[in-house]
């Protein structure tokens, strides 16, 4: 029977890497026992539980009743949805672009990276966006960086190495640029296009900065703004709605540290749901189904 061999640098990496997994496991699982605990028990939890003290969803429905709260997540979905698929479509296109053979391809490629290192500042972006018409609009967010220079280049590197010969045999069947970059690369470049789309996601899920510029009303706030004014400026009055809850509800007189722990698990949800699905796609090879060469 194989048996393999233990080291001792495979015992260091173990340990090294369970201990960075329990020290963003244990604080998540807190947040998640804090804002399931019955409000009578919160207070019996101590330093690092993962455990509830009862059951309870008081605190989710007491978050998720505040029509702002609903409002600032739909907002955030629209952004990350719509700007995530727009940035994928669009990265993609460029990159297969310039890993073609076009006039002034050097050029382009040393006025991107010079763009990716020597960013505008906040002063250009906003006057931009305020000639373009999008302040205080969703749009505004959602086509806000929608190529990032790095992850071109990221996907020109997979793009490469795409076999010639699939791009010559749909070229002699007569296929146009276009078809050849919807059912040649597109298919062929999942394992790329998850991880860019992954990127992008998480870039726009928690954009908090230029959301808190861009958009100003109340209607067209999203969630990451809301919950800094919550939890990290301690501004209850940020939830319109909850403060009537808690005067007219004696069962939601609730704890504001659980109160916080359940808006922040309402923000980060959506990614722990979102990392499974995404994860097992990685196994798979780039070049399923390609010709050998």
């Amino acid at each position: 029977m194989f048996r393999r061999k233990v080291t001792l640098s495979k015992v260091m990496i173990g340990f090294i890497l369970s201990a960075l997994t329990l020290s963003m496991f244990v604080p998540i699982m807190n947040l998640i026992a804090r804002a399931l605990s019955n409000p009578d028990k919160v207070h019996l939890l101590h330093g690092y539980e993962i455990w509830p003290r009862g059951f309870s969803l008081i605190h989710f429905q007491v978050v998720l009743s505040n029509s702002l709260v609903s409002k600032a997540l739909l907002n955030s979905l629209f952004i990350t949805v719509a700007g995530t698929c727009l940035s994928i479509f669009f990265t993609t296109i460029a990159a297969y672009v310039l890993t073609r053979k076009i006039v002034g391809k050097t050029p382009l490629m040393i006025f991107l990276i010079i763009i990716m290192i020597f960013e505008p500042g906040i002063v250009q972006e906003y006057m931009v966006i305020k000639d373009l018409h999008l302040l205080d609009s969703l749009w505004s967010m959602v086509l806000y960086r929608m190529i990032n220079v790095y992850y071109l280049i990221i996907m020109m590197r997979f793009l490469e190495e795409i076999p010639v010969s699939l791009i010559e045999a749909a070229k002699i069947d007569g296929a146009g640029h276009m078809t050849m970059f919807m059912k040649i690369v597109m298919p062929l470049a999942r394992i790329p296009l998850l991880t860019i789309g992954m990127f992008y996601a998480v870039a726009k899920w928690n954009e908090f900065f230029k959301s808190s510029i861009f958009l100003s009303s109340r209607d067209n706030t999203v969630l990451q703004v809301l919950l800094r004014q919550f939890v990290v400026e301690r501004d209850s009055s940020a939830l319109i709605g909850t403060a009537d809850l808690l005067k007219n509800n004696n069962i939601a007189q609730l704890d504001f540290s659980s109160l916080k722990a359940a808006t922040i698990v309402i923000a980060i949800i959506p990614f722990l749901m979102l990392y499974p699905i995404i994860l097992k796609h990685y196994t798979s090879g780039v070049m399923e189904g390609g010709v050998k060469e």
